[in-house]
C-alpha cells in the first residue's frame, strides 16, 4: 500500500490545473513564537484552496464515458470548486450538492465556474447523502472530497512538494483535518521519505471526529459538529483516510475559535492575505503544539489549506483574535455609583491600553463594568484580576467565558430608570494612551457619567458614546466650555430617536 501511495503521488495529473504553491517564512510569527513558521500557501490556488489537486487527479483518471456522464460531488465548498474547474477544463457535467450552512461566497464560486449547485442538509455527512441518492438517480460519477485514492494522491502532492521546496531539516509538519485527504496524502509521502519530520493533525475542539476515531481504534461518528471552520466540518472521517492516518500520523492537536481567529490575523499580517478559518487552522495547531512542548528554534511547516472567507465573518475574527492570542483580557469590574468612581478605575488601570469600556446606569448603589484591557501574555488576566481585588474591587475574569466574549460585550445598556436629567454626547478621539483619563479628569465632579460604551476599533480614531446627568440647574456654559476644552469632535445625540427608543 504505501508503495502504492508514492507512485500514484509521483504520478499525479494535478499539475494540468494546480501549480506549485510557495513555501514562505511567516516572519512575525516565527520572531513571536521562536520557532521558524513556513507557510506552504495553498490558498494561492486558482480556487483558493487545495481541493482542486484531488478532484482534478481522480477525474482525469474517469474513463471517456464516465466523463460524458458527468459528476457529483458533497462538498462544504473547496471541493465543489476544484471539481466544478476540472469539470469545466475537462468538458463534463459537475453536479455539487452543498451544505446549507455553505457561505454564499462558495455557492456563488461554484455557479462561476460551471457546476450545478444543490444545497442539501446541514453538514457535510448530510449533503453526501443527497448526493448519494442523485449519483443513483442520474447515473454520474461520485467524486469523494477525501475517502479516495486518487483524491487522496492528488492532495499528496502537497507534501511532495514540501520536501523539494525545503532541503533542510523539517521537525514538525501541521495540517488540518476535515474528513482527512490531505493528511492522509501528505503524510504518506513524507514519512517514507523523511521519517523523522513529525506530522501533527490539527483540529477543531467541535469537530474532532478523526481525533476520537483514532483514540478509539475505530471510526467513530459525530452527533454534531461546529461550524465556525466550515471546510473541516466533518461528522465521519473516511474508511481510507483512517487507515493511513493510524499509520503515518505521529499526533494531534484541537484548538478552538479564538485560537484560529488569531491565527487568521497573524497571516495577515504576515502575508496581507486573509485565510478562511480551515486555512488558518494548522497555523492555530502549530503555535498552540509548540506552546505546549515548549519548542524553540524548531523548523514548522503550516499548510494554509484555503482562503475562501466570507467577508461578513471578518467582523467576528476582528473581535475574537485578540483573546485567541492572549492580547486582550475581558473583566466585570464592580465600583460604587457614585460620583468619582471612574476616574478612580482609570487609576486602577494605569497606563494600560483599555480596548473596551461599557456601563449603564443600572443600581443606586453600585456600577458594573464591562471591561477589556490589552495584554501580553495568557497569565496576565489572573494577575491583573488580583491587582483589581486589591485596590478594592469586585472583580470577575470574562476572558474564558464564551457568553460574554459572542453576546454580553454586545448587550451591555438598555433603559435605565436612574438615567434623569441624561444628556447623550458622541466623540472621536486620537487612539493613543490616556485619552480616556483626560476625557474624565476634564469633567466637572458634579456631572455623574450614566452610560458609557467604548470600543477600541483598530483605528486611527476611537469612538465613545457618553452618557451625562447633569442638574436641571447645570450651566450650559460650563457643558459647552467642556466640551470645547477637550479638543475632541463631538455630537450631541440627545434628541436622537435611536437613544430615545433604546437607551
Amino acid at each position: 500500500m504505501s508503495n502504492d501511495y508514492l507512485k500514484r503521488i509521483l504520478n499525479s495529473k494535478v499539475y494540468d490545473v494546480a501549480v506549485e504553491s510557495p513555501l514562505e517564512p511567516a516572519t512575525l510569527t516565527s520572531a513571536r513564537i521562536q520557532n521558524k513558521v513556513l507557510l506552504k500557501r495553498e490558498d494561492t490556488q486558482e480556487v483558493f484552496s487545495f481541493k482542486l489537486r484531488g478532484a482534478y487527479n481522480k477525474m482525469a483518471n474517469l474513463s471517456p464515458g464516465e466523463l460524458k456522464r458527468g459528476v457529483i460531488a458533497a462538498s462544504a465548498g473547496n471541493h465543489a470548486q476544484g471539481v466544478a474547474l476540472s469539470a469545466r477544463r475537462l468538458g463534463c457535467r459537475a453536479v455539487i450538492v452543498m451544505p446549507t450552512t455553505t457561505p454564499r461566497l462558495k455557492v456563488d464560486a461554484v455557479q462561476a465556474l460551471g457546476g450545478e449547485a444543490v444545497l442539501a442538509g446541514d453538514s457535510y455527512s448530510d449533503a453526501y447523502e443527497h448526493a448519494m441518492q442523485l449519483e443513483k438517480k442520474e447515473k454520474l460519477t461520485f467524486v469523494h472530497p477525501f475517502d479516495d485514492p486518487d483524491v487522496i494522491a492528488g492532495q499528496g502532492t502537497v507534501g511532495m512538494e514540501i520536501l523539494r521546496q525545503h532541503s533542510g531539516p523539517i521537525d514538525a509538519v501541521f495540517v488540518p483535518i476535515g474528513g482527512g485527504g490531505l493528511i492522509a496524502g501528505v503524510a504518506a509521502y513524507i514519512k517514507q521519505l523523511r521519517p523523522e519530520t513529525r506530522i501533527i493533525g490539527v483540529q477543531t475542539e467541535d469537530s474532532n471526529a478523526m481525533m476520537r476515531s483514532v483514540k478509539a481504534g475505530r471510526r467513530l461518528e459525530l452527533s454534531d459538529v461546529g461550524l465556525f471552520s466550515d471546510g473541516t466540518a466533518v461528522k465521519l472521517v473516511g474508511a481510507e483516510t483512517f487507515k493511513l492516518v493510524r499509520q503515518y500520523v505521529d499526533d494531534f492537536i484541537a484548538v478552538d475559535t479564538d485560537a484560529i481567529c488569531a491565527a487568521i490575523k497573524d497571516v495577515f499580517q504576515d502575508t496581507r492575505s486573509v485565510l478562511e478559518p480551515a486555512g488558518a487552522l494548522s497555523l492555530a495547531g502549530a503555535k498552540a503544539y509548540a506552546a505546549q512542548n515548549k519548542w524553540k528554534n524548531k523548523t514548522l511547516v503550516a499548510i494554509t489549506s484555503g482562503a475562501n472567507m466570507n467577508f461578513d465573518r471578518l467582523r467576528f475574527v476582528a473581535d475574537r483574535a485578540d483573546v485567541g492570542e492572549a492580547r486582550e483580557a475581558l473583566f466585570a469590574l464592580t465600583i460604587p455609583e457614585e460620583r468619582g468612581s471612574f476616574r478612580k478605575l482609570c487609576e486602577a488601570l494605569g497606563k494600560r491600553s483599555v480596548t473596551e469600556f461599557n456601563y449603564r446606569i443600572s443600581d443606586s448603589a453600585q456600577a458594573h463594568v464591562f471591561v477589556g484591557v490589552q495584554i501580553s501574555s495568557a497569565s496576565e488576566p489572573e494577575k491583573l484580576a488580583a491587582m483589581f481585588r486589591k485596590k478594592g474591587l469586585d472583580t470577575l475574569d470574562l476572558t474564558g467565558n464564551e457568553l460574554a466574549k459572542t453576546h454580553l460585550r454586545y448587550m451591555v445598556g438598555g433603559r435605565s430608570s436612574l438615567a434623569k436629567h441624561e444628556m447623550l454626547f458622541r466623540f472621536e478621539f486620537p487612539e493613543r494612551p490616556g485619552a480616556l483619563a483626560r476625557f474624565l479628569q476634564a469633567m466637572n465632579p458634579d456631572w455623574n457619567i450614566s452610560l458609557f460604551h467604548y470600543r477600541n476599533q483598530g483605528d486611527d480614531y476611537g469612538r465613545v458614546l457618553v452618557g451625562m446627568q447633569l442638574p436641571p440647574e447645570s450651566d450650559k456654559k460650563a457643558v459647552k466650555e467642556f466640551l470645547e476644552s477637550l479638543g475632541y469632535p463631538y455630537w450631541n445625540e440627545t434628541s436622537n430617536p435611536a437613544y430615545r427608543l433604546f437607551l
